[in-house]
């Protein structure tokens, strides 16, 4: 078993389009890289207690790569923006791949490489890479939220722009 811990603006819309796939365990919504331990949403949401909204990933690397986990991210955010995502605004919100090991290090510099070269995106892409510190699990709540309120997250989905990103740069 390995782990991805991922940030890509709002977790409720990372967790989905990993939820599908043979090979992942688990997709748990959190917080990562911050200073403060145990946070709160309302804490993170302050913006001031170094944490971004992410989500771990817990996959098989028999049936499915790093690289391929990754491949998904990178069709669930825009990669270009650093200061959050599509209408959530703020460091809490912002992306970032979080390394686990030198391979996974290695592994995200070649993607974001392959991606760049591919131009997809009006500008190149700024996720940080950056060595993982910590991930703390979000209230329950917030876990499998697209399951548990269906209605709101997709209303949240096409209203943050989001969808329309994704289907411009990538189909539907």
């Amino acid at each position: 078993m390995a782990i991805a811990t991922l940030a890509g603006g709002c977790f409720w819309c990372l967790v989905k389009p990993f939820d599908q796939f043979e090979g992942v365990n688990s997709v748990v919504s959190g917080y990562s890289n911050g200073h403060v331990e145990n946070p709160t949403y309302q804490q993170v949401s302050t913006g001031t207690t170094g944490h971004v909204e992410a989500v771990q990933i817990d996959f098989d690397e028999s049936v499915m790569s790093y690289e391929y986990i990754l491949d998904i991210f990178f069709k669930t955010f825009d990669p270009t923006d650093t200061n959050g995502q599509f209408g959530d605004r703020g460091p809490h919100y912002a992306p970032g791949i979080f390394y686990h090991d030198e391979a996974q290090k290695r592994t995200a510099e070649e993607v974001v490489a392959k991606l760049d070269a591919q131009n997809i995106f009006n500008g190149p892409i700024k996720t940080p890479i950056l060595p993982y510190k910590n991930f703390y699990r979000a209230e329950e709540e917030h876990q499998d939220f697209y399951k548990t309120n269906s209605a709101h997250y997709n209303a949240y989905f096409k209203g943050s722009g989001r969808k329309s990103f994704i289907e411009e740069h990538w189909g539907k």
